[in-house]
């Protein structure tokens, strides 16, 4: 397999289980609507469908089961009573960052273990990826 492609499995893995290590177990899946819900306070249901590319009665049960977690809130818009708004309670907020430390440990370790030569090619590596990244057109897949 590709060189790459067998870091970014490694990465994944390191974050999967970083966040299984968690307080409190969230699959990928509500740990993405979490932090879609962090960069979006507010967010109706519409938006986080969107944020996730799900559809709004699998939305709509998601959000259940994260308010009985008490990781959300559902709030009544103040300009329309009848649109729902979503926000990540003091628990959800401290859960985030709770994986967000858990992972952050997680990838030190790895990247510690590390020689100098390879962090450093490492670091020079990912930020040419990132500029790469900003600077493909929209909508390019490949």
């Amino acid at each position: 397999m590709d060189p790459v492609a067998d870091a970014v499995d490694g990465l994944t893995e390191l974050w999967t289980t970083a966040a299984a290590d968690a307080s409190v177990r969230l699959s990928p899946y509500q740990l993405r609507a979490l932090y879609a819900l962090e960069a979006a306070p507010g967010a109706n249901l519409t938006l986080l469908a969107d944020r996730l590319d799900a559809g709004l009665p699998t939305v709509s049960r998601l959000c259940d089961r994260l308010e009985a977690a008490g990781l959300l809130l559902r709030d009544a818009a103040s300009h329309n009573r009848r649109e729902v708004r979503l926000s990540l309670t003091a628990h959800g907020r401290d859960v985030l960052a709770e994986v967000a430390a858990l992972r952050t440990r997680a990838l030190a370790a790895v990247v510690d273990a590390m020689e100098p030569d390879d962090r450093a090619g490492l670091e020079r590596g990912l930020r040419a990826f990132a500029a790469a990244q900003r600077n493909r057109p929209p909508g390019d897949g490949g």
